[in-house]
């Protein structure tokens, strides 16, 4: 079994936080913090660009769009705080427990680019306020954003109450520009109010969907659920009661402000811009025009502060999500600058690349395409998470009611339907366009989208499935007396069991023990070593992983002895657990194998997903399946 500590989401600082307090608001100020560093990325300079754009654009069209993506937003994130309060789990360990080795790669790698696309917009946009206050190239300040990694690792040593300190102190800077700008920009709000109405064509919904990625972000949902579980709540279900209250109010306060910084970005642009007929097509623009539109120097200063607040907050909050999201999907953990660091370059690398060759005026519409890469992921996040919370089994009596259940499926299939549009329309577009590259549009933007659009659809039906089959499955088969003499009782001289390396072993080995001292039967262990040294070398192979599989082996067989049961093992290699196990059972003939069947899949596991099947339909031999009591 994996420790506990190693289970837990942000294990360096889980539950680090007191909120036993006696006054109501110092309990509200303890509990306070998390939404706070999650709504940063409902700020990041990706947000600008896609309301820059859509106020310069379209005016005061697009306001709808904000106010139900943060309605989205309020929601989904309250399901992913309630998630890792009742459950204890964050949203990527969720989806490890419950879904296939297989599902479980490709949603990782949805939310590896997810996590990229969000670095992307924060290098671009730190990158585009040093070259506005301190005219350093853009390249260059690509470049530079890589140092933050120092940054980031000086704040998390001092606690995770100074890191949301701190990025409070950024988002007040941020609202306090855009607030004195606003002033001086001095919209119409009768002209602000037909915004509202829910709107949409052709020609805004790229920009209305990049303005959804950019504020209903797939990776907060993950970042959210691991952050609530750094205050100490207690166990009870009162505390757990409190713990959603009080979050539920921390992540209102917190998006609303998100929110009211988004409105401002999109009502400014369509103040100053639309109103004067200029289209914006880089955020350097936006800047080089206000300080005339709004006839004070000042303006374009505070929109390159705002602009570098905005990209530092949302930088460390980005890295955090990668943490959560490798170490929940994949179980690994890696040293805190080498996780930046690959981040970082995942984000620095294409970044430098588009500016080398398609120059500066590339940028911003590299920080659109990076909103929509993060819309378009929001189904693979939003659609576990609302099955997740809808499940009795583990959130119990917190688990969804209906009317937010209505709520929640009602936001899923307005993010879906908007990208199965946008999705269309762009491959129509690329599909139609002749040239020497439509083949390549065909062979692998066609198969990407019938593949994606396979997870998705897996993703989504899978509990149903399960449960129509738990309620509507084939009753159990009633066998008609024997008419003849009883038949003789089975007697097993030889019971092989391959071993997982899991907690499973142990039940396995327990009833092998078990019916060997009763028949008096010989114990076959066979331990089978995967990885690529072990299937070039063999026998000769001699690796850290090599040994501890062989002390493994070890420690079982005398354990075994020790209770009076002969032993007999055996070492196998290859990449394929189910050849390895027939072909050693067709070696020592047994009367009885037993394997364990968890639904987790990993490089040693020898059970998972189709290795019972095979085993049991090419050997005629009875066949135990033991598995743990959790479900």
């Amino acid at each position: 079994m994996v420790p506990a500590e190693q289970i837990r989401s942000l294990s360096e600082v889980h539950s680090s936080v007191r909120t036993s307090q006696v006054s109501m608001w110092r309990r509200m100020f303890a509990f306070a913090g998390p939404a706070y560093l999650v709504s940063v990325g409902y700020m990041d300079p990706g947000n600008w660009a896609t309301d820059l754009e859509g106020g310069a654009r379209f005016g005061y069209q697009l306001l709808w769009v904000l106010v139900m993506s943060n309605a989205m937003a309020v929601l989904l994130q309250t399901l992913s705080a309630r998630l890792g309060i009742i459950y204890g789990r964050d949203l990527a360990q969720a989806c490890r427990e419950s879904y296939p080795r297989k599902v479980n790669l490709a949603l990782w790698g949805l939310c590896e680019i997810a996590v990229a696309a969000c670095d992307l917009a924060e290098v671009l946009g730190a990158a585009i306020g040093l070259n506005l206050l301190f005219h350093i190239p853009l390249l260059i300040g690509v470049l530079l954003t890589a140092c933050d990694t120092l940054l980031l690792l000086w704040f998390q040593s001092f606690g995770i109450r100074t890191i949301e300190a701190f990025v409070l102190s950024l988002i007040t800077i941020m609202g306090v520009c855009f607030g004195i700008e606003i002033l001086w920009a001095k919209p119409s709000i009768s002209e602000m109010l037909p915004g509202l109405l829910p709107v949409v064509h052709r020609n805004s919904l790229y920009v209305a969907i990049g303005i959804l990625g950019a504020t209903v972000m797939p990776h907060n949902l993950y970042l959210h659920s691991a952050l609530v579980q750094t205050r100490d709540i207690g166990r009870s279900e009162e505390d757990k009661r409190a713990a959603c209250r009080y979050n539920l109010i921390d992540s209102t306060v917190a998006l609303n402000g998100a929110l009211l910084v988004n409105a401002a970005i999109l009502i400014l642009a369509a103040a100053v811009f639309f109103k004067h007929g200029i289209v914006v097509t880089e955020i350097q623009q936006a800047h080089e025009l206000l300080a005339p539109l709004l006839g004070t120097s000042v303006a374009g200063v505070m929109f390159a502060v705002a602009l570098i607040c905005s990209g530092q907050s949302s930088t460390l909050t980005g890295t955090m999500a990668g943490q959560i999201v490798m170490e929940g999907f994949l179980n690994i953990r890696l040293r805190p600058w080498l996780r930046r660091l690959i981040t970082r370059a995942l984000a620095v690398i294409p970044a430098a690349l588009t500016i080398y060759a398609a120059g500066e005026s590339a940028i911003y519409q590299l920080l659109i395409l990076s909103q929509v890469i993060l819309s378009m992921q929001l189904p693979f996040a939003v659609i576990p998470l609302i099955q997740f919370t809808n499940d009795r089994q583990r959130m119990g009596g917190f688990a969804n009611a209906r009317w937010v259940r209505w709520l929640a499926w009602t936001a899923a299939a307005i993010i879906l339907a908007l990208n199965i549009r946008l999705a269309a329309l762009a491959l129509s577009d690329w599909l139609s366009t002749p040239g020497p590259w439509r083949w390549i549009a065909w062979g692998v933007t066609v198969p990407a989208a019938a593949g994606l659009g396979l997870l998705l659809a897996w993703i989504t039906f899978q509990p149903l499935a399960a449960s129509w089959k738990a309620r509507f499955g084939r009753p159990p088969v009633s066998l008609p007396e024997p008419a003849g003499a009883e038949a003789a009782p089975p007697v097993y001289r030889r019971i092989l069991v391959p071993l997982d390396h899991s907690a499973l072993d142990r039940l396995a080995v327990g009833h092998a023990a078990a019916m060997a001292r009763q028949y008096g039967a010989r114990v076959y262990l066979l331990h089978i070593e995967e990885d690529v040294t072990s299937q070039v070398y063999g026998k000769d192979a001699s690796t850290a992983e090599v040994e501890a599989g062989s002390q493994y082996l070890r420690q079982i067989t005398e354990s075994i002895r020790n209770q009076g049961v002969e032993v007999e093992t055996a070492v196998a290699y290859g990449p394929s657990p189910s050849k390895e196990i027939i072909r050693y059972a067709n070696q020592v003939h047994p009367d009885l194998v037993i394997m364990g069947a968890h639904g987790h899949g990993g490089l040693k596991d020898l059970i998972f997903g189709n290795t019972i099947t095979p085993v049991r339909h090419h050997l005629s031999i009875p066949m135990l399946i033991v598995r743990s009591g959790k479900s």
